[in-house]
């Protein structure tokens, strides 16, 4: 009886999901409508949070294969539809078998492969095929796409054939799961309050938000009093990511294969598409420049230790995110205990003024930088 209450609360909910997005492809887009699309964008949203994750419980089992235990510096997920060549890419690039078949879906948990790279060490995981209608909680595309949330990156695996068709679905579906690909955040502050109603600014020009689309918007949410300040020219979307707050941001790289089979002019035009690397993953072709727009797009941050009177280590870097680059995080991924011991630092690199500089916990190291720790 449970299921079948869940079963029918489902199917209601993709009944109004359809509803709206109807109406949403009806309704034309200009300055009189702008209001109304909003409420609609703003309902749809509320929708899809219910369908992913359902009243009265979590986000759904995980099932199994799908708790990949996070390793190494960074995680790359897989994404792409059945047999577009995800497996083979995997398994060529990583040496770890992941079974490969010539038929759909042979892939059914989250595979998981560690290269080294540049001294970091990068876990690629191989996602099961994301299907249309994922994100409206088909298929296994739940569990699949709460593992890409926590990639660092995400390679959509295309089949050159036949790319937009599929980019476009997939992108859909991972837009539909609240993951943004190559997009910052809203530069939009945001801060509900006790009393005072909506206190609306906007730092510059906005082509689509006025003050009453805003209230409208918030009042869906059951929000009457805050602080909205819109910093750059921002939509009813950007509002709507900011207000439910579990958006992520991730970077995306669009990996084309099997282009053995197109021609050279038709590689040529490939090559302009913005964050794009042709490859042949069965002949193992373009892995190079595969590996090395990975490394660009991970934005890690390499730093070498140099125990006292030697030279320094070169082999094992100790490797940071990008953002996380202090001195103190340096510390705290070697070990939590090492920030109480701390002294000072010293520091060779672009990072520094003089080699060596002695530096606080405060500094921010820069890539390839060399550091010696002096203890208490």
């Amino acid at each position: 009886d449970c299921s079948f209450g869940r079963n029918s609360t489902k199917m209601s909910l993709l009944a109004k999901i359809a509803e709206i997005e109807n109406e949403m492809a009806r309704t034309q887009k200009n300055k009189a409508t702008a209001h109304h699309l909003g409420l609609l964008k703003a309902r749809l949203a509320k929708l899809r949070r219910e369908l992913i994750t359902p009243k009265g419980g979590g986000g759904g089992g995980t099932g199994e294969g799908f708790d990949v235990a996070k390793t190494g510096d960074a995680r790359v997920g897989f994404v792409g539809f059945p047999s577009v060549g995800k497996s083979t890419l995997l398994s060529n690039l990583a040496g770890v078998y992941s079974e490969v078949a010539a038929y759909e879906f042979t892939t059914l948990t989250t595979v998981p492969g560690v290269i080294r790279y540049k001294g970091a060490k990068i876990q690629l995981l191989d996602l099961p095929g994301i299907i249309e209608g994922a994100k409206d909680g088909k298929g296994r595309g739940r569990q699949v796409i709460a593992v890409a949330r926590t990639c660092n990156l995400i390679l959509i695996v295309l089949d050159v054939l036949k790319p937009l068709g599929h980019k476009k679905l997939i992108e859909h579906e991972l837009e539909g799961f609240g993951i943004r690909l190559n997009k910052q955040p809203p530069n939009i502050g945001f801060k509900k309050k006790d009393k005072g109603g909506i206190n609306f600014t906007a730092t510059c020009a906005q082509s689509e938000l006025d003050g009453d689309t805003v209230k409208s918007i918030l009042a869906e949410y059951k929000i009457h009093n805050a602080d909205v300040t819109l910093r750059s020219d921002c939509t009813a979307d950007d509002l709507i990511d900011v207000v439910e707050g579990n958006r992520v941001y991730i970077p995306c790289i669009y990996v084309l294969n099997k282009i053995d089979q197109i021609s050279i002019e038709e590689l040529d035009i490939i090559y302009k598409v913005p964050h794009c690397v042709p490859i042949s993953a069965h002949h193992r072709w373009n892995f190079d420049d595969l590996l090395e727009k990975i490394w660009d797009y991970l934005h890690l941050v390499r730093i070498y230790t140099k125990p006292k009177g030697q030279l320094p280590d070169y082999t094992a870097p100790v490797v940071l995110p990008d953002g996380w680059t202090s001195v103190e995080d340096f510390c705290l991924k070697i070990h939590k205990n090492l920030i109480k011991e701390f002294k000072y630092a010293l520091v060779w690199g672009s990072s520094v003024k003089h080699n060596p500089q002695k530096v606080g916990k405060d500094h921010v190291l820069e890539d390839e930088d060399v550091i010696q720790l002096v203890k208490k």
